[in-house]
């Protein structure tokens, strides 16, 4: 199948490579990749064949928005736009209205698996019409890991459906990657514990906590024993906000995400074992910017 996919960053770039190796013709288009294979939205339109399909893979907010207006005024009757990215999921009824006005069908996908999905997969959750779905199940099927199909994608329900359902899911991790950097702060505050990394890698298999994130801890773990690499400094980029907000609104009690929140706050005023953990996590499974530890340490600007 061939697919447009605008923006070859740390997953952009993964993924295309992904879909490349299995079969696909996949065309990219980014203004800051060497990897780039076209130098513009238009000629990216011009290059694709009709009905064209383009998957979106640029940072949410005013990038994701202008790249939508752009491709509106490019593409025509029965395309489809993907966005694979962190969207807010009230930004994407606006989306797929100002793209119906060009006959163009939208469809929104969250997207987990970081910088490991290129040969893992990717867990991925769509939102839109049935049709649509259906026409770019070629490209879920490549993306998503090998097995059944709904052990890593799910057709979440209309459109925003599928961001909101990545909004949850970071949510969730918020207080999973909270819970264990506590765990790991409190083993390394007891004096009677002489190896901390031994300890948690002693919970990889067999115990209820393991995990794919208890996986990468002890991977930061055997790469920096004392995470004294890092800077206890953490961002938030936007979907665990979300979701506390989400939860307000729906009168839905979430306290172990709304504390893993504002834990991520605190680490931006003192140096915390627990938030440099949280820190190594995110650099971990999402290839995230940390901050690295040093006299001007916490103070940079958030990326």
């Amino acid at each position: 199948m061939q697919l447009g996919l605008v923006g070859l960053g740390r997953m952009g770039g993964n993924m295309a490579e992904r879909l490349r190796a299995a079969g696909h013709e996949v065309i990219g288009y980014d203004p800051h990749a060497e990897s780039a294979n076209v130098s513009s939205l238009a000629e990216l339109a011009e290059k694709l064949t009709a009905p064209r399909v383009v998957w979106i893979m640029v940072p949410a907010g005013d990038p994701t928005r202008d790249t939508v207006a752009q491709l509106a005024e490019l593409l025509s009757d029965g395309d489809l736009v993907i966005d694979g990215g962190n969207s807010r999921y009230t930004d994407d009824q606006h989306n797929a209205a100002l793209l119906h006005e060009h006959s163009v069908r939208y469809v929104d996908c969250g997207v987990s698996g970081g910088v490991w999905g290129r040969e893992v997969g990717y867990g991925l959750m769509a939102g839109g019409a049935p049709e649509d779905i259906e026409r770019a199940m070629p490209i879920f099927d490549t993306l998503r890991p090998e097995g059944p199909r709904e052990e890593g994608f799910a057709h979440a329900g209309p459109v925003g459906a599928g961001h909101y359902s990545k909004m949850v899911h970071n949510g969730i991790e918020y207080g999973l990657m909270q819970a264990y950097a506590e765990g790991y702060e409190l083993l390394d505050a007891a004096e009677l514990v002489h190896d901390v990394p031994a300890v948690i890698k002693a919970w990889s298999r067999g115990t209820v906590v393991r995990s794919w994130l208890l996986d990468l801890l002890v991977l930061a773990l055997e790469q920096d024993p004392g995470l004294a690499e890092l800077d206890g400094y953490v961002d938030d980029s936007g979907e665990g906000r979300w979701t506390v907000e989400e939860a307000i609104n729906n009168r839905v009690p979430a306290p172990v995400i709304s504390a893993a929140l504002f834990a991520r706050f605190v680490s931006r005023q003192d140096q915390s074992p627990a938030m440099k953990a949280v820190a190594a996590l995110r650099q971990q499974f999402g290839g995230h910017a940390v901050h690295k530890a040093g006299p001007t340490s916490g103070t940079g600007d958030a990326s």
